[in-house]
């Protein structure tokens, strides 16, 4: 009598690329159904059914319904802070975010389209500023991370950014650029990842003399 052999368990790498491809699986069909029939209209029932799994594999990838709506989102925002950490020490703060910000915008399409397709993610950050309970979360990371940019900012600087405002400062008013433009792109007909780096430079570029004592 010969005993049946279990397969040999999936190399490590395997394992990994198919996790990665059920979360990014999940991850599209959630945004889908966000942009199409709405945010709070969608259950999670509604996305395990499109891709075919379980709840508890939805659960396995995400906390809840918010962590999805901003998973690019969060992408974006990492390639933004890795962006400012490479930018040369030379560089003024302002200078410097402004570079990292249109690198970012440069380079990031890529590393979305790995993910969902970008014109998927540029739809679901439009949910995003039409959704009042989305849009709460949004502002509120968005102060998460303005801190941690202005943190970054104090240690280029080698200032303490508890004793010194001018890291924050700066931020804040980078920042607050960067939430005009995004509502101005988010409402606009041109949806494109070059429409909003065009318009976010043309900003950026007229924050000194927005900061002038005297406009006239």
């Amino acid at each position: 009598m010969t005993t049946q052999q279990s397969a040999p368990p999936a190399p490590a790498g395997l394992r990994a690329r198919k996790k990665q491809r059920t979360r990014d699986a999940l991850l599209r069909a959630a945004l889908l159904l966000f942009v199409s029939q709405g945010y709070e209209e969608t259950t999670v029932d509604e996305i395990t059914e499109a891709v075919d799994v379980s709840q508890r594999t939805f659960f396995r990838y995400f906390v809840n319904k918010e962590e999805v709506a901003f998973a690019v989102q969060t992408l974006v925002e990492e390639h933004f802070v890795a962006a400012l950490r490479a930018r040369p020490a030379a560089e003024g703060p302002l200078l410097a975010m402004r570079n990292a910000v249109l690198d970012s915008w440069d380079t990031v399409g890529e590393a979305i389209a790995e993910v969902v397709p970008v014109d998927l993610y540029m739809r679901t950050y439009q949910l995003i500023e039409s959704t009042p309970a989305l849009l709460a979360v949004h502002l509120r990371r968005s102060a998460e991370l303005e801190e941690q940019v202005a943190r970054l900012i104090a240690e280029r600087e080698g200032l303490d950014v508890e004793a010194d405002p001018r890291p924050r400062v700066a931020v804040a008013a980078f920042c607050g650029v960067m939430r005009v433009t995004g509502r101005l792109w988010g409402r606009g007909e041109d949806t494109s990842i070059e429409a909003i780096r065009r318009l976010t430079e043309r900003y950026l570029d007229h924050i000194g003399g927005a900061l002038a004592a005297d406009w006239r």
